[in-house]
């Protein structure tokens, strides 16, 4: 959390350094739109505009990726709940099974 803080007041000032250094009014013409402002302004703009056109261009992929996993999701919610339906259930507690005993050898018997 601190990692962020720190890194927006770095974000922070470097742009404030880059606004103080680029005061420069200049005019930005755009067919017959006339823009004027300072370079950091008009850059500014320039920037967010490009964000949200490429955020336009990316949203339908983004919706069929998202609508491909919800799909799955139910898919795979709907195997598991048939593979348990399919798999016996045994709540029977069985007793061991009796232990044979061991033969027991008559060394007397052997020797006969």
């Amino acid at each position: 959390m601190i990692l962020f803080l720190i890194l927006g007041l770095i974000i922070g000032g470097v742009s404030v350094i880059f606004v103080l250094q680029n005061i420069t009014p200049i005019t930005v013409t755009f067919f017959t739109w006339h823009i004027d402002g300072s370079l950091s302004v008009i850059l500014l703009l320039a920037l967010l505009s490009g964000m949200l056109i490429s955020a336009f261009i990316l949203l339908p992929s983004f919706i069929k990726v998202e609508w491909q996993v919800r799909k799955l999701k139910k898919a795979n919610k709907r195997l598991e709940d048939d593979l348990m339906l399919a798999r016996p259930v045994t709540t029977t507690v069985t007793e061991p099974a009796p232990v044979a005993s061991e033969p027991t050898v008559d060394f007397d018997e052997e020797s006969k």
